[in-house]
């Protein structure tokens, strides 16, 4: 079976493969995008913008097309696909517009010279590797801000996620973007190494798994290449108050079960008040079992599969340790009997440290509740995860709810909302779950040169 391959998983069924590349299609992507950079990096910056404006409108005009097609590669909802390109294109429509004025000069006090400033240039040809998850909008957090930059691009996509891959290149295209400056690749783990290792190639974004992150990281550093990191987390939503418990018991279930439960800053861990822990259980489990599972492609489904049969067979391990051990069901646990890799949307109490749902992320639609006596106990609990993405504090008392945040070790910490992404602020966590940033001007800063520009007077 070729390893970049639609395998539907509503159906299990393969509907389309992918060739990978052999050695001489890698050597000759790497050709390309040297001569794409070399050419791009001489482009006006308000060229490469109307270009991330255009490419924007493309991906409104293909929404229906684009959606479809990760509902089946990944099974994500029809409503979903639609939401995450909307996403796509506000961060195509945001460099577009703030890019040119992050890339202008920054003059600093002269210290003795007529002049000390900054630019801001281009590095190279870039290497991106990209996850299934949010097929397209992690690849626009990625090259949007780099081609506003004026660096070219190599895209490894997910092997599930080849044929969306390949339209993200088409529409690069379509837009007017020049030939060779984004370069679709569908490469091997073994390839990748050799990519990263190429002098061409300045740098790699990788958002993806601890593993993955840890093996290119080391590719990276031996090589002296700059990486981004975005891998996993185990989000922590602590709930300190609630006016209404059934309002929040539905944020809760919207953050956890979105995506199938298959996202890095999704509330994987919620640590809950003692006086409200046994309502929002019971609540929270009634709004779990109510979520119906469903063919993706179908308006109106609630939840689609997982991503794989692997990716439902490693949850359900996760699970099943966890219940061995003691932990207790209140609503799910198990595999939707029929075909394709459904999940039953789950709730966990009474899991402790002996059990792997305390440590390891769980990817999947299963919330664990903690009942919590004060705010410390939250947040040491909290902080006590090897990630460190992002957390939220849920309170009437906003001063309570801001130092609270304070105190999280995570990249992006929220009070009273989950996971907000917009163009213009920035993500990206600490601890296991990578390093560095991406979207807003932070992204920007990256891949590029802060060249220092020093000019004095000619002596005599």
């Amino acid at each position: 079976m070729a390893m970049y391959r639609t395998e539907n998983p509503a159906t299990g069924q393969v509907e389309q493969e992918f060739e990978t590349l052999d050695d001489a299609g890698v050597a000759n992507a790497l050709d390309r995008v040297q001569v794409g950079y070399l050419n791009w990096r001489a482009s006006e910056v308000a060229d490469r913008a109307a270009i991330l404006n255009r490419v924007a409108e493309l991906y409104e005009e293909r929404a229906d097309e684009l959606a479809r097609v990760i509902a089946v590669e990944m099974g994500k909802p029809i409503a979903q696909g639609k939401g995450e390109i909307g996403l796509v294109a506000a961060i195509y429509r945001y460099y577009a517009a703030n890019g040119p004025g992050a890339l202008a000069q920054e003059i600093l006090d002269d210290q003795g010279a007529d002049a000390t400033v900054v630019v801001r240039e281009p590095v190279g040809a870039l290497l991106g590797i990209m996850p299934w998850n949010y097929p397209y909008y992690q690849v626009a957090r990625f090259a949007a801000p780099n081609l506003l930059v004026g660096n070219s691009m190599l895209l490894k996509h997910a092997p599930i996620c080849a044929r969306s891959a390949q339209l993200m290149e088409e529409i690069f295209l379509q837009a007017g973007l020049p030939a060779d400056t984004y370069v679709n690749i569908y490469a091997t783990n073994e390839q990748v190494e050799t990519i990263i290792a190429d002098p061409r190639i300045q740098g790699v974004s990788l958002t993806g798994s601890e593993r993955a992150g840890s093996a290119v990281a080391a590719t990276a550093g031996k090589h002296l290449k700059k990486c981004v990191l975005e891998l996993g987390g185990s989000d922590a939503m602590i709930i300190l108050d609630a006016a209404d418990v059934e309002k929040m018991v539905k944020v809760a279930t919207q953050a956890r079960l979105g995506n199938a439960g298959q996202a890095c800053n999704s509330p994987k861990r919620m640590f809950v008040a003692e006086g409200i822990y046994q309502e929002f259980v019971a609540k929270l489990t009634d709004s779990f079992a109510k979520v119906t599972t469903g063919d993706p492609t179908v308006q109106g489904t609630g939840m689609g599969p997982m991503s794989s049969v692997e990716a439902l067979e490693g949850l359900l391990s996760q699970v099943q340790d966890a219940v061995g051990k003691g932990a207790v069901v209140h609503t799910g646990g198990g595999r939707v009997p029929g075909p394709g890799s459904f999940m039953a949307p789950t709730v966990l109490t009474g899991v402790t440290p002996a059990m792997r749902a305390w440590s390891e992320e769980l990817f999947g639609p299963v919330g664990v509740v903690y009942p919590v006596s004060s705010p410390d106990e939250a947040v040491e609990l909290a902080n006590a995860s090897a990630y460190g993405l992002s957390g939220s504090v849920w309170t009437q008392d906003l001063a309570l709810g801001s130092a609270i945040a304070d105190r999280l070790d995570v990249g992006m910490s929220y009070v009273n909302e989950h996971g907000t992404t917009l163009p213009g602020i920035p993500f990206g966590g600490v601890k296991r779950s990578g390093f560095g940033r991406e979207l807003a001007k932070y992204g920007m800063d990256e891949f590029v040169n802060k060249k220092l520009r020093r000019t004095s007077a000619a002596r005599g």
